[in-house]
């Protein structure tokens, strides 16, 4: 119901993110597992919120000096998409 009531306040992926990262847990980083206690620990919760944080406000001021992903910075961007198979998302931040 949390995670639903705050849909309904706002659009912001990364705050729905953090709320349900918060809410359910991280689950597994090489597993099956998409909710819950990680078993390997990368970093702890707070220290996930700061880099999920240092991502956002990063992907923010990417987006608003380069919007299309044609400087040095945009093209790293969209070969780290690539990679993850985002490929969809660089095509709709071209579409404008």
């Amino acid at each position: 119901r949390a995670r639903l009531a705050l849909m309904r306040e706002t659009n912001d992926g990364f705050r729905i993110a953090e709320e349900d990262l918060r809410l359910r847990g991280a689950g597994e980083l090489l597993g099956t597992k998409q909710s819950g206690e990680m078993a390997f620990r990368l970093a702890t919760p707070d220290m996930m919120a700061d880099l999920l944080q240092c991502a956002h406000d990063d992907a923010r001021l990417l987006i608003d000096r380069d919007g299309g992903l044609e400087g040095l910075r945009g093209q790293a961007a969209r070969t780290a998409l690539y990679l993850f198979d985002r490929d969809a998302g660089v095509a709709l931040l071209r579409s404008g």
